[in-house]
């Protein structure tokens, strides 16, 4: 593992998405500080697949997710998860999920689970990226490009909110050619700071809090837009849907292959499938963010 993360870093992460249980299906979770200054989207989706996780048997993994954002969720309050017990079958077990402040909801989740099953198999071919240990790490790149922001402190802040993930970009990220449009594509290697027990849940729980991080880059890459990192852009997440397909670790290299096929009436849509770093095909994931260009 890279020297330059933090593994301190990643026990603060965990414990982080290891909410208390404080009824039968209540779970009350916390925050921490985000580049913006909301709850980060990633973490309430990724508290909320673990209090789901919670309620099912352990033979059972999270297959599917499918949320939407309702409102901002303030980092100073704690946040209240509700869960549903919407259906327990012989092979799948189904569960809502409502995330809420002061008393009105901040997020839906909607998760399935699966026992193991053989069956028909099939996939696509992950695509042409170069080994993530020839990349840049954030360190670097944040110190390469430091001089594109605005707002000096920003960099700093931004590595303090990926400190318990390695990250690293096969092409700049779109804070570094601000005004030059390009191909809506990106890849990312990722993966934890550290090792991770072997529990399936809290794999697909790393890795759903991980894919809230960069999925709509490519929206900003078409326009040559840099990001709310660098203000000129405004924006937040609409909706995510997750499928989780084949086994995988958190803990071990992971690409996010990504593109945009459309933004239009001030949405963007990302897509991307997540391969280990053997070619399985491990995760999909589909989101829509509103994505505004300030007026002014």
């Amino acid at each position: 593992m890279s020297p330059d993360h933090d593994t301190g870093a990643l026990e603060e992460l965990l414990g982080l998405l290891d909410p208390e249980r404080v009824g039968e299906d209540v779970f009350r979770g916390r925050s921490h500080a985000s580049v913006v200054p909301r709850v980060f989207g990633g973490q309430v989706a990724a508290q909320a697949l673990v209090a789901a996780g919670r309620t099912v048997a352990a033979d059972r993994a999270p297959h599917s997710l499918h949320a939407y954002f309702l409102r901002a969720g303030d980092p100073g309050e704690p946040i209240v998860y509700t869960v549903d017990r919407i259906r327990d079958g012989r092979s799948f077990t189904m569960r809502r999920v409502v995330a809420a402040q002061r008393g009105e909801p901040v997020f839906h989740l909607s998760a399935s689970f699966q026992t193991y099953e053989e069956g028909l198999e099939h996939q696509v071919e992950m695509g042409a990226a170069p080994d993530p240990e020839t990349l840049r790490t954030d360190e670097d790149m944040m110190s390469w490009y430091a001089d594109r922001f605005d707002d000096p402190a920003m960099p700093a802040r931004l590595l303090r909110s990926r400190a318990a993930i390695d990250l690293r970009y096969v092409e700049p990220p779109p804070y570094v050619r601000v005004g030059e449009p390009r191909e809506p594509r990106s890849q990312v290697w990722f993966r934890t700071a550290g090792k991770l027990a072997d529990d399936p849940l809290l794999h697909a729980c790393l890795v759903t809090y991980v894919s809230d991080m960069t999925l709509l880059d490519p929206v900003l890459l078409a326009h040559g837009r840099g990001g709310w990192v660098v203000g000129d852009v405004v924006g937040a997440s609409l909706d995510h849907a997750m499928w989780f397909h084949r086994p995988f670790r958190a803990d071990e290299w992971l690409l996010y292959d990504q593109e945009s096929p459309s933004s239009y009436g001030g949405r963007g849509l990302g897509q991307a499938r997540i391969f280990t770093r053997y070619g399985g095909l491990a995760v999909t994931v589909v989101q829509e963010g509103v994505i505004r260009v300030p007026r002014g």
